[in-house]
């Protein structure tokens, strides 16, 4: 995500971390990282179960892309690390879709 920011940022795409870690945790990771957008804590996992991104056996999250349109319409979501370009081409077919 922070290497593509400029491109989603053109689509209106607002990146967000979101990990059941406390605030600490997320600031010195995103220092870390040098990530210039922001991480969420997610307490009691209620965003990950949200969007499915809990894995199977309860054992903690799996990383997933999860793009929410303004109108709170789900446009994509996928585990892992899709390349950017599927996202943003889900985000062009959304659009083209209102």
């Amino acid at each position: 995500m922070r290497d593509n920011l400029t491109s989603l940022r053109r689509y209106q795409i607002e990146p967000l971390g979101v990990n059941p870690g406390d605030a600490e945790s997320h600031r010195a990771f995103r220092e870390e990282n040098n990530f210039p957008f922001e991480l969420l804590v997610d307490e009691g996992l209620k965003v990950a179960n949200a969007y499915g991104a809990v894995k199977e056996d309860g054992s903690g999250v799996s990383r997933s892309v999860v793009v929410v349109g303004k109108d709170g319409r789900v446009i994509f979501s996928e585990p892992g690390a899709p390349a950017m370009q599927r996202v943003i081409n889900a985000v062009k077919n959304a659009s083209d879709e209102a």
